[in-house]
Order: C-alpha cells, then structure tokens, then sequence
C-alpha cells in the first residue's frame, strides 16, 4: 500500500516506506522522505536552479546503486527540467529541484544523495562554485582540518576570496569559494589546478596533487576536479549513503578546533538540534561571491615572488 503526498497542486504516491534504506540504524525510505521533508527549507536555495545528478539506492545502501543524470519518462511532467549538450551528441535532460515536491519526489525515488553542478541553468557554462574536495589518504582527520586552513590562508587572505568549509559526511571536507559568474568551467579550473600545484609547493610534506593514488604516498590529495565542465559535488545537507545516514554539513571556520569533529558528525537525526541552535552557516554564501580575474592576477604575482 502506498501513501499519498501532496504538495499543493502537485500530488504523488509513495510506496514502500518500510524498505530497510540504513541496515545497522533500521533507517527506512519512510525515513528518508521525511529527513527531506524537514530540511527542505534549509536545502532547497542550495538545488535552486541546478542541474542534479541523483544517485539512487532502490533496496537500500547495501544493495545496488546507480547514477541518473536523464529524467526517467516516469516521472511527473511538474517537476522542472534543464537539457544540456553531451559532448558526443545529443541532450541530457537534468531534474532541476526548486521545490519541496520534487526534493520529497526525489526521495520517494530513492534518491538518497543529490549531487549538483557548480553552475545555474540560465549561466550552464560560467560556475559560481570554487571547490577543493579534501580526502585524508590515511583516515587521519586532523590532516584535512589542517589542510582546509591552509587552503583557506591561500584563497582568502592571499588572493581575496571569501571561503567557506563543508563536511561531505563521508570522509572529508570541502573548501569552496563563492564566485561572480564571468568565468568559463575552463578558466575556474585551471585556476583550481594553479592554486593546488602551489599549495603543493609550499606543504610538499603534506599535500600532492597527484591524481594516481600510487603516487601520493601518505599525502592529502588537493582534489580539484569537481571544478570542471559537467562535474557535480554533493549538495549541502544531502544524506550520504553511508551507516548512520550522515549528512553534509556546512560549518563556521572556528569549528575546526574541536577534536570532536569528524566528516560524519552530523546525521539525520542529530542536525537539526544545530540547525536550532546555530543556523545555517552558509546562509548568506551567495552575497560574498568575488569576481576571480583579481584572484588569478594575484595568484600569479604569488608564484613570480
């Protein structure tokens, strides 16, 4: 049996809610849907206007998963649509989630973790996301936390940018710089790639951008990847399809400090006792976007020095 949900003029039946979707917690797709319920507001400007990736888990996170970039024929004509050029042809035909029907849709589809571009779709080529994925090589934390700081030094106090840090709720952290939209996919991550190389140069002893693992030795990848064309990151406050239903948490810079903290800190059950307490710490990221042309000239002058 199936439950009705309707969101206004929008109405959708969701079924199977007793699936097991976490084993070891006994999380369900009941659960699921009604974390997503709840956080819609606190999400919702982050998927604005994004084309998204869902990664979906129908029997749960044990089970098969698959990554869905094309809107299945299936689904409601209501929920919103961008159709990107493929590089080899044709279209891919994004769900774009602007509103808490699609964002509870999405779940009752088992989609536990949206993944979102860098870019909006009325700019699909100019990003307004800057980020650096920060993964410990060796499990150590404290590593990343260290690293995160250096990054931020660089970006903000260097080269003028306003930076913000994120747990993914899997193994790391992301730094990410709010942009103004003037520069290509191209630009913005041969920028990344020139931040990373000299971040290498000045903790060699740390950090590596060397893309095979082989060759990192014990050292934290600068991951700048996600800053290219189609890439996606995962959304702030997105459920992670680990146990324990972790969730991405934004975070104010001094929190750092407490050795408490791990990627997976925060889960569905516990996140909104912070969001209660402290709010949304990225709520105002988009009024501090800085245009990227001085950080590239001051980035350059850097390496000359």
């Amino acid at each position: 049996m199936g439950t009705e949900k309707k969101f206004g003029n929008h109405s959708f039946e969701v079924s199977n809610l007793d699936k097991i979707f976490f084993p070891k917690k006994g999380y369900t797709k009941a659960d699921l849907i009604e974390y997503y319920e709840k956080i819609s507001d606190t999400i919702l400007p982050y998927l604005k206007d994004r084309p998204l990736t869902m990664i979906r888990f129908p029997n749960g996170i044990d089970d098969k998963r698959f990554y869905q970039k094309d809107e299945p024929d299936y689904f409601p004509k209501w929920i919103k649509t961008k159709s990107v050029n493929k590089k080899e042809g044709g279209k891919t035909k994004y769900v774009v989630c602007n509103d808490k029907e699609t964002l509870v849709y999405l779940a009752s589809q088992a989609c536990i973790t949206p993944h979102i571009w860098l870019s909006k779709t009325d700019k699909i080529d100019k990003p307004d996301r800057l980020i650096f994925d920060l993964d410990p090589s060796n499990g150590d934390f404290s590593e990343v936390k260290k690293a995160a700081k250096q990054v931020r030094k660089l970006l903000e106090d260097d080269l003028g940018l306003s930076v913000y840090v994120m747990t993914t709720g899997s193994r790391g952290l992301h730094v990410v710089a709010p942009i103004r939209r003037s520069k290509t996919f191209d630009e913005v991550r041969e920028f990344a790639q020139k931040a990373a190389k000299y971040l290498e140069s000045q903790y060699s002893e740390k950090l590596t951008t060397a893309a095979r693992k082989n060759k990192r030795e014990d050292k934290l990848f600068l991951d700048v990847a996600r800053n290219g064309t189609g890439q996606t990151a995962v959304t702030p406050y997105a459920v992670r399809p680990i146990e324990g239903a972790p969730v991405a948490t934004p975070l104010d810079w001094d929190e750092l400090s407490k050795s408490s903290l791990s990627a997976q800190s925060y889960n569905i059950k516990n996140i909104f006792r912070r969001l209660g307490s402290k709010g949304d710490p990225w709520k105002n990221i988009d009024e501090n976007a800085k245009d990227l042309s001085s950080a590239i000239k001051k980035l350059e002058k850097l390496k000359k020095d």
